[in-house]
């Protein structure tokens, strides 16, 4: 079962991804771009339609809306577009390595705000 639910967000990451990689192509019609956009805008944005703390509601929103606004992009996107991303990004997501530069950016980043957050609390104690 585990395997499975690996395998099906696999698919998604990869399906967004190729998305976001034919977003850029003058092929895909207008109309696909606009469906496409706002699916990967979507799919990225920390932001959603409904809270995910609401019980049940909150992840309907993911589990619908999301693999529903993929679905449409894929389907108005033309064959031999879709086709050359999708090895693209399969290519891309397989090949990819860790990003330690950006690791260590984060990771001092949150050093520094929790740094300055000790030092904001202190000058409250005194």
């Amino acid at each position: 079962m585990l395997r499975k639910w690996k395998e099906t967000v696999s698919k998604l990451k990869e399906d967004v991804y190729t998305l976001y990689l034919a977003s850029k192509d003058p092929r895909v019609p207008f109309a696909a771009k606009v469906v496409l956009i706002i699916t990967v805008a979507y799919a990225f944005s920390p932001i959603d339609l409904i809270p995910d703390f609401i019980p049940l509601l909150g992840y309907l929103d993911d589990l619908l809306i999301l693999p529903l606004g993929i679905w449409l992009s894929i389907k108005l996107i033309p064959a031999p577009v879709l086709a050359h991303y999708r090895r693209q990004a399969k290519e891309h997501l397989h090949e990819r390595k860790p990003n330690y530069v950006m690791a260590a950016v984060i990771v001092i980043a949150w050093l520094l705000i929790g740094y300055w957050m000790y030092q904001a609390y202190m000058e409250q104690v005194d």
